[in-house]
């Protein structure tokens, strides 16, 4: 197959990666990529927000399977685009991807199909949300209701910064994204991640991550894309596994399906470990990032038939194998974000730290010359392998320490949980 991934980001390095391991894998390029994916793909300079271009490259250049990363192509609708065109596309239609695409739409129909979730109410005007949270309190969690690139999400401790983030919202701090608000009771527990693959019928499920999404150590700071990650999260039990399969994914895919609109991609449930069971704490309908880069570096299996077989409908009998070790990966982030941040500072020693333990997925990065320049706010994302978390921990902060970037920084406790747990 000649395959185009669709992306910039440490998601879509980390993909065109393990694609580009693939024995049925002709030729494969990435739009537009970043500093690093010209390793493993042949980066093309299109503007993937310009559907025609890309249908139209696609079409120059006998591209069979187009796999899309970030959640904006998703919900613009790309994957419908690119199957207009007759060509076979990894992406939920424009509708199914309301999941990610409204809170609001998610929240509608986890009511519907009784999928246990935090208790909300949504709202188009500030005078109501602010009503609401009167009644409410605090702590609870103010979310911009459509995309916010990770940070519409404010988990208020008081009633002063739950207004404050209601305020933002409709003053237009997220733009379109925040004229509706979604406000939810906030819940107690542990938060992780489940990947499902689904055809529109069938499930394969991948498996489970621990995202970082505060900024700084110990979890403070400001809510971000995503700081590092690691995989497998053995909080996530087998009961508990099964529980969320029965009652989570299982009525989401059939909802989808019998209002006409069937789910084929990859499902991502945020979900929280309650006193209650797991519950659903949001959707997202694409690879996570950073989930990604500890998922690819895990998987044994060739990852190409199973995003075709899901993309085709065929899924059924399909499985897939994982390493018997754990990942983490520890994101390299520009000064001052996830606010605002300078570009092009000099990364020196990304290069060559690649093994067998050890991966260096580029994010925010792009080439000048010889150089290496950051581009963005999550710059470069250092994963790696061990035997246990405290083991890829150990190895994936080695290799951030011999980065030398003095406009970057880290967390430097990713995993804190789990090695918590295993060494108390």
């Amino acid at each position: 197959m000649r395959v185009l991934v669709i992306g910039s980001g440490g998601r879509e390095h980390a993909l065109a990666w393990k694609i580009a391991q693939s024995p049925l894998l002709t030729k494969l390029f990435i739009a537009p990529g970043n500093g690093g994916t010209g390793a493993v793909a042949e980066n093309v300079v299109i503007d993937i927000t310009d559907h025609k271009a890309v249908v139209d490259f696609c079409k120059l250049i006998a591209i069979d399977f187009v796999v899309v990363g970030p959640d904006a192509q998703v919900v613009a609708g790309l994957g419908d685009d690119v199957r207009a065109a007759g060509i076979t596309c990894f992406c939920p239609s424009k509708a199914a991807g309301q999941l990610e695409g409204s809170k609001g739409f998610t929240k509608a129909l986890c009511d519907e199909m009784g999928i246990p979730t935090a208790a909300y109410g949504r709202f188009d005007n500030e005078a109501a949300a602010l009503a609401y949270l009167y009644t409410q309190g605090a702590p609870i969690v103010i979310k911009a209701d459509g995309l916010a690139a990770g940070k519409g999400v404010t988990v208020a401790l008081d009633v002063e910064a739950a207004e404050a983030a209601i305020v933002d919202c409709f003053a237009g701090a997220f733009g379109a994204s925040g004229a509706e608000v979604v406000i939810e009771e906030f819940m107690e527990g542990e938060e992780v991640s489940l990947f499902v693959l689904c055809d529109g019928t069938d499930i394969l499920p991948l498996t489970t991550a621990q995202d970082h999404k505060r900024a700084f150590d110990g979890d403070t700071g400001p809510n971000t894309g995503g700081m590092g990650a690691y995989s497998p999260a053995p909080v996530m039990t087998r009961e508990i596994y099964e529980e969320t399969l029965e009652r989570v994914i299982w009525p989401t895919v059939k909802g989808l399906a019998a209002r006409g609109t069937p789910y084929q991609g990859v499902l991502y449930a945020g979900l929280m470990l309650t006193s209650d069971g797991p519950k659903l704490v949001e959707y997202n309908a694409r690879f996570g990032d950073p989930e990604t880069q500890v998922m690819m570096l895990r998987m044994e299996s060739d990852l190409l038939p199973l995003l075709h077989a899901t993309a085709t409908g065929t899924l059924a009998g399909h499985d897939v194998a994982w390493k018997d070790q754990y990942a983490l990966t520890v994101i390299m982030a520009t000064e001052g974000y996830p606010g605002s941040y300078g570009k092009g500072s000099e990364i020196r020693g990304a290069e060559g730290l690649d093994s067998d333990t050890l991966q260096v997925f580029h994010a925010g990065t792009r080439r000048d010359g010889t150089r290496l320049l950051a581009a963005g706010g999550r710059v470069l994302n250092v994963t790696a392998l061990g035997g246990s978390v405290k083991e890829a921990q150990s190895r994936a902060y080695a290799g951030v320490d011999k980065i030398v970037w003095p406009s970057g920084f880290c967390r430097r406790d990713i995993g804190w949980r789990e090695i918590a747990r295993t060494t108390s």
